[in-house]
């Protein structure tokens, strides 16, 4: 979506958006679930796990640490990862706002 048209929508249209945008790759639900796995920081061997290039794993790395997704510590050499637990807790908010918005008593679908 471009930058100009982004007024058009409320501030929580495009904060839903850019966590939507966030998660919108498979090796970042791989990365998230990995650290989800392992409940700890990790550090350098995300590269192995996922298979892909160290460029490209840190590029994926950077997109969920730019909307506060993960958290990084440098620790000697390796940067460690881990879940930012405050923004993890805002995110179900967030989602689960949105899923609680459709209404379907009946179980039927409408078209």
């Amino acid at each position: 979506m471009g930058l100009t048209k982004t007024n058009l929508f409320s501030t929580e249209q495009n904060h839903l958006a850019q966590i939507a945008k966030a998660f919108a790759h498979p090796a970042r639900i791989a990365i998230m679930q990995h650290l989800l796995k392992t409940n700890t920081c990790v550090c350098g061997d995300l590269v192995k796990e996922l298979g892909l290039a160290q460029a490209t794993t840190s590029q994926h790395l950077r997109e969920l640490k730019k909307v506060g997704i993960i958290q990084g510590t440098i620790e000697g050499v390796s940067i460690c990862y881990c879940i930012n637990p405050k923004k993890w807790k805002e995110i179900q908010v967030v989602l689960n706002s949105l899923f609680d918005q459709y209404k379907n008593d009946k179980g039927t679908a409408c078209c």
